[in-house]
Formats: C-alpha cells, structure tokens, sequence
C-alpha cells in the first residue's frame, strides 16, 4: 500500500502545472468533450507508465542494493531540482481538427509523457518499491487527480492555483524521498 500512496501523492503534485495539464486544459477548451479526454488521459497514462515501471523493475533487478540506493537517492534529489523549473505551454503538440477528442488525448498525453518528470518519477518509484502494479495504479492515479479537474473546471483551474507554491511542495516531497534513501545507504554502509 505505500507503494500505492506514495506514487499517486508524489505525482498528483509534480503533475500539477505541467505540460499534460496545461495540454488537458487546451484539449478541454478545444473539444469540449471531458469524458473522451478523461479515457484518453487515463489509457495514455496507464500505458506510458505501466512502460516506465517495468523499466524500474528491470533496472532494480539489475542493479544490486548498494548501487540502486546511489542511483534513486541521486535522482530523487535530481527531481526535486527539476520541479522547480514551470514547464513552457509552447511544447504542446498541436492536435489535428479531424480526429476525435479521445484519440487526439490518448496520443498527445502519451507522446507528451515520455521522458517527462512523472515518467522518470514512475521508473524511480518503481525501482525504490520493485512493485509494478502498485506504483503504475498510484501514478496514474496521481496523473488524474491532477488532470481531471483541468479537463472539468478548464480556465478556472489554472489561474486559481499557486503554481510556484505547488512546484516547491513537490520539490521538498522527492528532497526527502531522497535523502531518505540516501540515510538508508549510510545506515547500510555503517552495519555492513
């Protein structure tokens, strides 16, 4: 269960402000069709980071303990930094008129996650737990309790919330994820 909690609250607040948001809010505004967006967050979602957590399984695995505390501490730390930088609006991949709200929603979020900083939190989550379902189910989860509301409230949403605040929360979240696997290295290191 922590692996589940602990990624839906890390990435419902590093989502809040990001480029899939502010894309939920363009989709929301463009088709104005929330249900064919919301299915289409969730199937991208689930995809793209059902990819990323077997990609931390495998890197777990891998890796012995010693070198994977290095590497998740470190990068825990390096995500803290990077929520602190607001993503650009003008990364936005442009939709087509043609397609339906669904298609145009499943393959802009999917595209736009990759490499994104939910996606290397998803890798790194599911390195430190080594469960898959769990953080995949609590990362999407996170990913739409932050898009959903975009998608439903649009405008209003946006202009209503601290970003720079959120930003910070988020940083010190995988600040301390960090150092907490970090201590548990010197704990580690000292008892063996």
């Amino acid at each position: 269960m922590e692996a589940l909690f602990v990624s839906t609250g890390v990435v419902a607040i590093a989502e809040i402000g990001d480029k899939t948001q502010l894309l939920a809010l363009l989709l929301a505004a463009r088709f104005r069709k929330p249900v064919p967006i919301i299915l289409g967050i969730l199937v991208a979602t689930l995809a793209n980071h059902a990819l990323a957590a077997s990609l931390g399984a495998l890197v777990a695995a891998w890796a012995g303990p010693d070198i994977m505390r290095w590497v998740l501490g470190l990068s825990f730390i390096a995500m803290a930094a990077w929520v602190l930088v607001p993503d650009k609006v003008d990364d936005e991949p442009g939709v087509k008129t043609g397609a339906g709200a669904f298609l145009a929603t499943l393959t802009a979020f999917f595209l736009l996650e990759m490499g994104d900083k939910t996606q290397i939190a998803t890798v790194a989550l599911a390195a430190r737990f080594q469960s898959l379902a769990p953080v995949t189910a609590g990362t999407t989860l996170g990913m739409m309790l932050a898009n959903v509301p975009a998608v439903l409230l649009g405008e209003v949403a946006a202009t209503k919330v601290a970003l720079k605040l959120v930003r910070g929360i988020s940083a010190m979240i995988f600040a301390i994820l960090g150092i907490a696997v970090l201590t548990s290295l010197g704990d580690a290191l000292a008892q063996g």
